[in-house]
């Protein structure tokens, strides 16, 4: 019995065997037909056909091909979100912009994948221990950096990450300034990538409370959030992250001239977990948002850092009063902040946990007020002070007597402090490390007075770019400090061998690590002394600079070190000899070696250079210009394990 296609109408009926082709152009699809089977061809009409047909082998054209790209976006939406798996996503979202645009709309817990995999775990009794799917653990980091961080890489970032562990850190820098990152792109990330623990926006103008609040919306499990340079967001998008989630335990705020103290209450009311903040050159942030920060009982905070802020004294009394729990506390250019404020702060007695405090380009840092802190700290360990030029010798030494417990200083453009004040320091304090950076007032002068009892606590001894000290302030730091291990005098470019060896035999443990860099007086003497003295301490020496050092001093290092793993010698008076003695040595196991500006090593160094490749990790030949292309690529060639630079 013939095969009917079941239409309505006056449509002609046409046997198989008598087929018209000429009438065919008539009809709006042509197909080949069997001469075992009867139909109807509606004219001008798509044939629907209800029964089997034995295609003939010639096929007659097809005016259009099929093509699921016929089907509108919200039957492909519902096609989607029934794949089975994200490797079959991620297969669909590589066929064009517009599928990967579609898979982004959907959120992670709207496929019906994920659907039943949930009625499956409800499913099974509650005795039964149950797996947690690593698509949901956020392992994954992504860092999108410049032109690469636009829209349709963090939609591909959000479709693919979802079955390779979950995102759980993003990072971008910067934006593509014709297609850049927006909120579309961010709330693809809020839709696809509900692990995301950590979130880092850095100069993304194009980004708003709107993406911000489609993150806050999705990704509950947020702990970390950091905007930087980000104009269009405000104290809306703050608010929405308090309220969505309780999780937020680290809050970095830099340059957001819209965010204020709206903001930072909301945070400080709803999350009560948050153990970080650092707040930087935001205007509209004062006293209010500040303290609502500190205010709360159950407040948590342990790292604090304010800077460039319009707060007052108000702000560190309530940190002083409030601030228990913190231990790590910098502060810098509070500029309406005045003595009165620092001297709060610390006979507030709060800040009984503080261990490290940073405090720059304050100008209500003054004598008093650093005496105040170091009673009110009693358990301070880590001091740095920058740019605070009303401190002088008579707060230092007050500080270091009310301080009990100071093991590291660092002082940096401090022009008040003398020679006197860092000698009634070391004497006064049981430090392990002293740092002093730009000090011009330190003056190399000899004591009248005679100096007291010699500081058996301090290791570690760094005097960077102060021109004031010479030979007489390097003698007396000799006597005080016979306990040193770490010396590093980099940029004081006065002092001289007769300076420096008193320093070097006053050592009697030991040094492990020297820095000379920009020591340009100083000669081989030093080195011979210093190789023969602590030969079998040293693991790190830079000379970088030194200009009067020659390759007596490599036969020198040659001859007595055993441990040095680190030798910096860049624009030194080394030649070939120097190489060659260095390589012979066979108790040396240098890691890392530096001939950086020798124009003395030639191309005659290479086989020393692949003895002494056999354990570097780390050789620096740029600017040694009698070295040829060629024999850098042979050495790249054997040295395969070093990382060469040239």
């Amino acid at each position: 019995m013939p095969a009917l296609v079941n239409y309505s109408g006056d449509d002609d009926f046409y046997f198989g065997a008598s087929f018209n082709r000429k009438s065919s152009t008539d009809f709006g699809r042509l197909c080949s037909i069997s001469s075992q089977a009867d139909v109807y061809c509606p004219p001008r009409k798509r044939a629907r056909i209800s029964a089997s047909f034995l295609f003939g082998e010639t096929d007659f054209e097809q005016n259009k091909q099929p093509s699921i790209n016929d089907l509108p976006d919200e039957c492909i939406f519902e096609i989607f979100k029934r794949l089975p798996g994200a490797r079959e996503r991620s297969s669909c979202a590589c066929v064009s912009r517009q599928w990967l645009m579609l898979l982004t709309g959907i959120r992670k817990g709207e496929y019906e994948s994920s659907k039943a995999v949930n009625e499956n775990i409800d499913s099974i009794s509650d005795d039964i221990e149950t797996i947690p799917s690593l698509e949901d653990d956020g392992y994954l980091t992504r860092c999108l950096e410049g032109k690469k961080a636009t829209d349709v890489r963090l939609a591909a970032v959000a479709v693919g990450t979802s079955g390779r562990g979950g995102l759980g850190k993003l990072s971008i820098r910067g934006s593509n300034s014709s297609c850049g990152v927006t909120n579309f792109g961010l709330s693809s990330i809020a839709r696809g990538c509900p692990s995301l623990k950590s979130l880092s926006l850095w100069s993304v103008p194009r980004v708003g409370d709107e993406g911000l609040y489609d993150i806050a919306k999705e990704c509950h499990l947020l702990e970390k959030l950091d905007l930087c340079q980000c104009p269009s967001v405000s104290n809306k998008g703050l608010i929405a992250i308090a309220e969505n989630c309780p999780n937020l335990t680290a809050l970095s705020i830099e340059s957001c001239p819209k965010i204020g103290n709206e903001g930072l209450q909301a945070i400080g009311k709803l999350c009560p977990k948050l153990q970080s903040i650092s707040i930087k050159d935001c205007p509209l942030v004062g006293d209010q948002g500040v303290s609502s920060l500190f205010s709360s009982a159950s407040s948590v905070l342990s790292k604090v850092k304010l800077q460039g802020l319009k707060i007052s004294d108000f702000s560190l009394a309530v940190i002083g009063y409030y601030g228990k729990s913190v231990t790590s506390l910098t502060l810098g250019g509070l500029q309406n902040v005045s003595e009165k404020g620092f001297w709060v702060m610390g006979n507030a007695q709060g800040l009984q946990k503080l261990i490290s405090l940073m405090i720059t380009s304050c100008c209500g840092v003054t004598d008093v007020s650093i005496e105040a802190v170091g009673k009110g700290c009693v358990n301070l360990k880590q001091m740095c002070l920058r740019s605070c030029s009303f401190v002088s010798d008579d707060g230092l030494v007050g500080f270091a007597k009310s301080t009990g417990s100071l093991e590291c200083l660092q002082l940096e453009e401090c022009n008040r402090v003398t020679q006197s004040g860092i000698i009634g320091l070391i004497s006064n304090c049981r430090l392990k490390s002293l740092t002093l950076v730009k000090c011009m007032g330190v003056r190399d002068t000899t004591m009248e007075a005679p100096l007291s009892s010699p500081c058996n606590s301090l290791k570690s001894l760094s005097v960077k770019n102060c021109p004031g000290i010479g030979t007489a302030s390097l003698a007396m730091v000799g006597k005080l400090c016979p306990q040193l291990q770490l010396i590093d005098l980099s940029g004081l470019y006065g002092i001289t061998d007769a300076g420096l060896l008193p320093l070097l035999e006053s050592c009697k443990e030991g040094l492990v690590k020297v820095n000379l860099s920009g020591c340009l007086n100083l000669t081989d003497e030093v080195v011979s002394a210093l190789t023969r003295l602590h030969g079998g301490t040293l693991e790190f020496l830079n000379l970088d600079g030194c200009r009067r050092i020659t390759d007596a001093s490599l036969a020198s290092i040659a001859d007595n070190c055993i441990f040095l793993r680190d030798l910096d010698v860049s624009r030194c008076a080394i030649s070939d000899s120097g190489v060659a003695a260095l390589s012979h040595a066979e108790q040396l196991n240098l890691q890392v070696l530096s001939f950086s500006g020798c124009s003395g090593v030639s191309n005659k160094s290479m086989p020393f250079l692949k003895k002494l490749g056999k354990t570097l990790v780390g050789l620096n030949l740029q600017q040694c210009n009698s070295i040829g292309t060629r024999t850098v690529e042979l050495l790249v060639e054997s040295l395969w394990r070093c990382d060469i630079l040239f």
